[in-house]
């Protein structure tokens, strides 16, 4: 991993799983960790419900957008982890790809997406101690 390693989580629509998971990488790894999400069929909005997750535990991606998927976000990252959702990402040597599966927070309500957001910050824990150990937020 280079000195500064770079994460891109990626989901379809690019609206509730990579988004959750990208504020918690930025929350708990600060400046360590450089960190992008994006989708191949990027949504309109940030799912509200996942927005109201992240504000319960003080963290606001009410201001993000959902991104497409660029070939050049992939060549740039050294982690791709894609969220459970069918999206792939061209594939580079010297990269890790990793599959997180999650349950999809599209059209649920907020109490269905607080278990997401708490697993997706458990495995976020896991990957920062891989990639950037320290102290963590």
């Amino acid at each position: 991993m280079p000195e500064k390693p770079s994460v891109l989580f990626v989901c379809v629509h690019n609206a509730g799983r990579s988004q959750m998971a990208a504020a918690w990488l930025t929350h708990l790894a600060g400046d360590r960790v450089e960190v992008r999400s994006a989708g191949s069929n990027p949504g309109d909005a940030v799912n509200p419900a996942a927005v109201e997750a992240m504000a319960e535990v003080g963290i606001d991606i009410s201001a993000e957008t959902p991104k497409i998927l660029t070939v050049d976000a992939v060549k740039e990252s050294d982690v791709c982890i894609t969220m459970g959702c069918g999206d792939t990402c061209p594939v580079f040597p010297g990269k890790r790809y990793l599959d997180w599966t999650l349950d999809d927070p599209a059209g649920q309500g907020v109490d269905a997406v607080r278990p997401i957001r708490d697993e997706i910050k458990k495995r976020v824990e896991v990957l920062i101690e891989e990639i950037a150990p320290g102290k963590t937020a």
